[in-house]
Order: structure tokens, then C-alpha cells, then sequence
């Protein structure tokens, strides 16, 4: 997405209605969020990725040749993945798994920062969008008051559902 000189880039619903967004993309949907996050950081209240590897080598993706056959690029171009790597000026949240399966989890992690934060889970790539402990996490994401933004921590019922991020 390009910004041409004069026009205002953010989110329609954004512009509707005069308030932030919260993106949620899963695996190359997260890459898509982060870079709209990165675009127009007025316009974003905050980013919730699932399983989207946005740092790291592009080949450590089972899907790489999937990306290059349907996207005409190269999987690995420095400038692509600059985009999508560095962090972001809107609170952020990473969901991912080690049992994903499609993508290498360690390309998941952000960096460590003011309102950036990991979450582990024991889902498959393919399952992370019906997973309870995935659909636990975002619900408990979105229902953050605006402006108020603090790190998931999940009561204790529901605790073991989260390995260790470390």
C-alpha cells in the first residue's frame, strides 16, 4: 500500500466513525496488519498477530514456496522483510505456538518493549482460529479499555492453557 503526497491513509472504519482499530491478522494476515499498524499508527488502537512470521529468515516457513508461487516475489527480500519486522508505534501482541507446524515459531516473537508482548499456546497453525486458548487471549486483547493497555495475564482457571513464553 502506497501513500500518495495529499491523502489520508487509515483505516475505513477509522475514518467513519473517528476511532481507533484493532487489526487481528493470522500468519501472512498478521504481515498485512503490522504493516497497516505501520502506515497509519494514528488510526490503530493495536495489533494481534497469530502465528504471522515477521522476523527471521522467510525459508524457516513451510510455506515460502507457496508465498513465491502466489505472489510473484522472492521469499527473503531484505526490503520486504524490513516492513514487517521492526517494531510498532501501537500497543502489540503476538499469538503463536510451537506446534504450529507452517511457520517457525522463533519468527513470531517480538522484541521485548513498552506494550509489546508474546503469547504461547498449544495450537496448530491451521487451528488457531477456533483454538479456545488463541480466542481467550484476543477476546481478553480487545477488551482492554483504549489508552489503558496492560500485559495479558490470564486468571488462573484458565492458566494452563499458556506455556511458558521464555
Amino acid at each position: 500500500v502506497e501513500q500518495k503526497p495529499g491523502t489520508r491513509v487509515g483505516p475505513a472504519l477509522h475514518q467513519q466513525h473517528g476511532r481507533k482499530v484493532s487489526l487481528i491478522g493470522w500468519s501472512m494476515g498478521g504481515l498485512f496488519a503490522r504493516h497497516l499498524a505501520r502506515l497509519a499508527p494514528e488510526a490503530v488502537r493495536q495489533v494481534i498477530t497469530l502465528g504471522s512470521p515477521f522476523t527471521g529468515p522467510a525459508k524457516a516457513s513451510n510455506a515460502w514456496r507457496l508465498y513465491e508461487t502466489l505472489s510473484g516475489d522472492r521469499a527473503g527480500d531484505p526490503a520486504i522483510a524490513k516492513r514487517f519486522r521492526d517494531p510498532l508505534a501501537v500497543p502489540t501482541t503476538s499469538v503463536f505456538s510451537r506446534r504450529d507446524g507452517i511457520v517457525a515459531w522463533q519468527c513470531c516473537i517480538n522484541e521485548p518493549g513498552p506494550q509489546i508482548e508474546n503469547i504461547a499456546v498449544t495450537s496448530t497453525h491451521c487451528g488457531m482460529g477456533h483454538h479456545p486458548a488463541v480466542l481467550y487471549a484476543v477476546a481478553d486483547r480487545l477488551a482492554q479499555p483504549e489508552g489503558r493497555w496492560t500485559p495479558f495475564a490470564p486468571p488462573d482457571a484458565v492458566r494452563w492453557m499458556y506455556p511458558a513464553t521464555a
